[in-house]
């Protein structure tokens, strides 16, 4: 299937890492021109050499989406060198696993209000755009309750209950909006790595749930959130794409 995305600008919030990375490698290889940004130069560096032989162009930068200005300008000079942005991938998260009051606040600050940032940002230039799509990564423990309280998932679920809103109110300036939730995903680093290292009891727990016998990976959920931020998920606005292997315990609908 073509996708449609030769010549398409996009950008991409947290995108050196993990999911971030494998939405950014995916986006270039379909041809769009990507900017990406994260809080750790280096990795932006590293990540900019990497991708720098491709047709495309490719933009990265060290910017903190809790920076209201830094983070609007990054997205602006972005955009006017590309000359204009089709594609919003917020990624960002604080990855807040705690239910203390300073977890609430990070998770807010970073996952929500650096949502809505990027998104204010980018809507100027979108509505300009014939293909345009902003897609937020949120998760499965945004609509599956394992047990505890965390700040996590009730900021994550407060996520898809925002894009859901952003579809319906820039419907009709023909802006799509959608979320995708992975479940547990493996990647050397991650969340996963270290619990398979310091809690192995617990990642044991994780593989024997999913019917798949075993965790996902990046690169399973970048395609399914490249699909969606694509021209041939033309008429798919205001869904939130389960990506768990099964692992989910509810209907989804």
């Amino acid at each position: 299937m073509d996708l449609g995305l030769g010549g398409k600008r996009a950008i991409v919030t947290g995108g050196t890492r993990g999911i971030g990375r494998k939405i950014v490698d995916l986006l270039v290889a379909e041809g769009c021109h990507g900017g990406f940004c994260a809080r750790d130069k280096a990795q932006v560096d590293d990540c900019v050499a990497a991708l720098s032989g491709s047709a495309a162009t490719v933009q990265g930068a060290a910017v903190d989406v809790t920076d209201d200005g830094g983070l609007q300008d990054w997205i602006g000079e972005t955009a006017d060198a590309f000359g204009g942005l089709d594609i919003l991938v917020a990624n960002a998260s604080a990855l807040a696993g705690q239910a203390s009051m300073d977890a609430w606040r990070v998770g807010m600050e970073v996952d929500i209000l650096g949502t809505v940032r990027a998104v204010d940002a980018a809507v100027p230039f979108m509505e300009k755009s014939d293909d345009a799509s902003i897609t937020a990564i949120a998760s499965t423990a945004a609509v599956n309750t394992s047990g505890g309280v965390r700040a996590y998932s009730g900021v994550k679920a407060a996520l898809i209950n925002y894009l859901s809103g952003l579809s319906t109110n820039l419907g009709a300036k023909g802006i799509r909006a959608n979320t995708v939730s992975p479940g547990a995903i493996f990647f050397e680093g991650g969340v996963w790595d270290v619990r398979k290292r310091e809690a192995p009891e617990a990642y044991e727990a994780a593989v024997s749930r999913n019917p798949f016998g075993r965790l996902g990976t990046p690169e399973e959920v970048a395609n399914a959130v490249v699909f969606l931020a694509s021209p041939a998920a033309s008429y798919i606005s205001g869904a939130n794409l389960i990506v768990d292997g099964a692992s989910t315990t509810r209907v989804q609908f």
